[in-house]
Parts: structure tokens; C-alpha cells; sequence
């Protein structure tokens, strides 16, 4: 048996869409881990302190000698580790048990350069035996420029959407919705509130799941929301939900593609660039929120899921690892070019 070390990103997080990220890495990570002991270690609050790491104790000697460390999605990387919270919460004095960590389906924060430290960090922490996954373009790019080797498999959350899964998803609308909210700190939006009579004027009932901590504030700012039924702030709850016949529409990202592996029509409602990138690139069912005014007619069309995933490059990923035999699968310099362009 061997140690698998899975570092967990939804630990602290005020966004259950981190739970739903690490829900769905840790299932297509089943093949590796199985059979071994997982032990789990966060990101967003610092792991060890330094002292721990000098005294080279017991413990921390196991999570060094792990097999595997896998770093699970979010937005993970930043251009600036001097930060005064940075997502990967490591430093020069504690990242050494987690050298030779993995990425899977990581992004990358705003910033075009990393700093010298950043950079210095990195090449100590992250491995330069195993290929990384990678979420996007722009995140390979900055791993590549570092001396890395990594390819875009998009987030984990999208590697069950087959084509022939995504067969399986309703074209027509429910009678029931679930939907998102993004919160504002600059206060209620008009295309919000434009969502919500929206959905109470095509739908006989309408639930609202609570992604983030301020979501559910935000929706008491807005009217017509009596008759809406709130689903609590857990994966758990947002499973049940979705395991009725349900449409998702809203804001979140992750919350429209866990309904999609429940098998329900989403609607993502693009908010920002990487919400617009991650429609745009795996043709996930979208409207722009700018463009809210059109989100009635696209309810009640027919309309097909064909999530676009280069599945080729996920499995290369996952084929790296042969746990049972303890073996590494090299590529050739040729597959490498082909696999990470």
C-alpha cells in the first residue's frame, strides 16, 4: 500500500464551488487511489508550521514520502506568493513535504508576470517528473514559461461529460428550476433581479442553492422572492436537489456543470472572462448576463448539451500514473509535442 497525498482546496474556501471542484477530482482520481492510503492536506490555510518542517517529524516525513501529491483545481496559482492570503498558502519555510505535488485541472489568478519569489516557489514545489493539468490556455502557458510540462485537460469537474453522457441531458425545459446567484458587493444588480422574475414567470417551482457565504444576503435584496424554496450551503443539498427533475440556471460556473453531471439542463449565465473563456472552449450552454433580455426564449428552446473535451488528453494525463505497479509513464518527445500543444 502507498501514501497518496490529495491537497484540498476546498478547506476554508467561501465558495462550495471548491467542494464541488474536489468532490469531482477525487472521483477521477478513484483509479489511482484506491487501494492506498489518502491522506488530505489544505491549501488555502497553511499545512504545516516551519517548525514542524525543521523538526522533520514523523508525520511530516510521511506526507514527504508520499507517492503521489495531488493539487485539486480552483484558481490556485498567483503571479505574487508575497500576498498577504495567497490561495496556495506556502512559503520558503514550509512547502517542503509538498514537493513534487501534481496539479489537476488548475487555473491561474489575475496578473500577467510572476515575481522572482513566485517563480523560485514554484519550481521548488510543483513536480518536474509528471506532466500538470491544467484548466486553460493562459495557466499552461505560465507553467510551460516556468520550465514545466503541462497539458490543457480543462477542469476535472468536466471529465465525465462524454459525448454520449451528454446525450442523456433533457433538450426541453422542466417545470422546475435551481438556480445561482453571484454576490455584488456594490449592491443589487437590475440584471439579477431581471433573473429572478425571469425564472418565476417560466417556472412552477424555483429553488435558489447557496454557493458562496454572501449569496443568500444578496438575494434578500431583491423582490419576488418569497415563494423561492433555499437549498442550505452544502454539496449534499445541492445533489439532492438535482437529483429531481430540474433545470440549473445562474452565475456559478461549477454549480452549472455539477447539474450537468447530475444529467440536467444548465444554463450558465457569463459574468466574467472566465466564464466566457470556459464557454467558449468546451461549447458549454451559455448567455452572456449583458444579454439577460434573451434568456426567456433560450428556456423554452430545445436546445442539446455537447460539452467539447479533448478526452484524449485526459486520459494521457491520468495514464502517467500506474500506482499498483509503481511505475511512471515516460513520454516520448514526440507524444509530448502532441499531447501538450
Amino acid at each position: 500500500m502507498e501514501n497518496v497525498l490529495i491537497l484540498d482546496t476546498s478547506v476554508g474556501s467561501a465558495n462550495k464551488g471548491d467542494d464541488i471542484i474536489m468532490k469531482c477530482v477525487r472521483h477521477h482520481l478513484l483509479d489511482i487511489t484506491k487501494d492506498n492510503y489518502v491522506y488530505t492536506l489544505p491549501t488555502h490555510v497553511s499545512p504545516f508550521h516551519w517548525y514542524q518542517v525543521a523538526r522533520k517529524s514523523y508525520r511530516v516525513q510521511t506526507f514527504s514520502n508520499a507517492k503521489y501529491k495531488f493539487v485539486g483545481g480552483s484558481n490556485l496559482l498567483t503571479m505574487n506568493m508575497l500576498t498577504h492570503f495567497p490561495q496556495w498558502n506556502i512559503n520558503l519555510f514550509n512547502y517542503g513535504p509538498l514537493a513534487g505535488s501534481i496539479l489537476v485541472g488548475v487555473g491561474a489568478g489575475k496578473g500577467d508576470k510572476i515575481n522572482k519569489y513566485t517563480k523560485m516557489l514554484y519550481n521548488k514545489v510543483l513536480s518536474h517528473k509528471y506532466i500538470h493539468s491544467v484548466r486553460d490556455e493562459r495557466t499552461k502557458k505560465i507553467l510551460e514559461d516556468m520550465g514545466f510540462k503541462a497539458i490543457n485537460t480543462g477542469c476535472a469537474t468536466l471529465w465525465s461529460l462524454t459525448p454520449e453522457f451528454c446525450k442523456e441531458i433533457p433538450k426541453g425545459k422542466s417545470d422546475s428550476v435551481v438556480f445561482t446567484l453571484t454576490y455584488n458587493p456594490d449592491g443589487p444588480l437590475k440584471e439579477d433581479q431581471l433573473l429572478i422574475d425571469t425564472l418565476n414567470k417560466n417556472y412552477k417551482n424555483v429553488h435558489f442553492w447557496i454557493q458562496g457565504d454572501q449569496d443568500l444576503n444578496y438575494l434578500k435584496h431583491f423582490n419576488n422572492i418569497k415563494n423561492i424554496h433555499i437549498i442550505p450551503p452544502t454539496v449534499d443539498d445541492f445533489d439532492r436537489i438535482l437529483n429531481t427533475d430540474v433545470d440549473y440556471i445562474g452565475t456559478r460556473l461549477h454549480g452549472g456543470i455539477f447539474a450537468m453531471r447530475h444529467k440536467r439542463r444548465a444554463i450558465i449565465i457569463a459574468i466574467d472572462e472566465r466564464a466566457r473563456g470556459m464557454s467558449d472552449t468546451y461549447n458549454i450552454n451559455s448567455i452572456d448576463r449583458n444579454d439577460l433580455g434573451n434568456l426567456e426564449i433560450m428556456i423554452n428552446s430545445d436546445f442539446a448539451t455537447e460539452v467539447n473535451v479533448d478526452f484524449n488528453k485526459v486520459n494521457a494525463w491520468l495514464s502517467q500514473f500506474d500506482i499498483s505497479r509503481g511505475s511512471h509513464k515516460d513520454f516520448s518527445k514526440k507524444q509530448l509535442e502532441v499531447l501538450t500543444r
